[in-house]
């Protein structure tokens, strides 16, 4: 009985992360990743030097060591996090649509349409600049 608790449990964490993962933007599941990787070669690097296996230790940590430091520069260069969402006026948004002031509901989601298709971060675009655009879409259908 305790074993079918214990696999529940287990089937719930499970479940639950995969949910956390499948909402998570792209930065952070990369940013996780890096920390995983990072801090599972440094345990890997203490648990090998702990058994006596020193040069494999320093070897892991060898090949590890550039990938922390690109981590570690890459963590520098971003800066500190925007605290809060901006929020954009009406004209600015009609500027992100390329739109005229005014314009049809058909005009805007036509607008939207076309240039999510090359902004969107699933075709090789730019995570900031397709939340512009669906910021600016809400706006002025909202």
């Amino acid at each position: 009985m305790f074993v079918l608790l214990l696999g529940l449990v287990a089937l719930l964490v499970v479940m639950g992360a995969l949910g956390a993962f499948s909402r998570a933007e792209i930065a952070t599941l990369k940013q996780f990743g890096l920390w995983v990787v990072g801090i599972g070669g440094l345990l890997l690097g203490a648990l090998l030097l702990l058994t006596g296996r020193g040069a494999v230790a320093v070897s892991t940590l060898l090949l590890l060591g550039p990938l922390l430091w690109s981590w570690i520069g890459e963590t520098r260069q971003r800066g500190p996090a925007p605290t809060a969402r901006q929020r954009m006026s009406r004209d600015e948004a009609y500027q992100v649509l390329g739109l005229a002031p005014g314009a049809s509901r058909d005009a805007i989601l036509a607008a939207h349409r076309r240039l999510m298709r090359a902004a969107h971060p699933d075709a090789g675009g730019s995570d900031w600049l397709a939340a512009r655009i669906n910021q600016a879409r809400d706006i002025l259908l909202g």
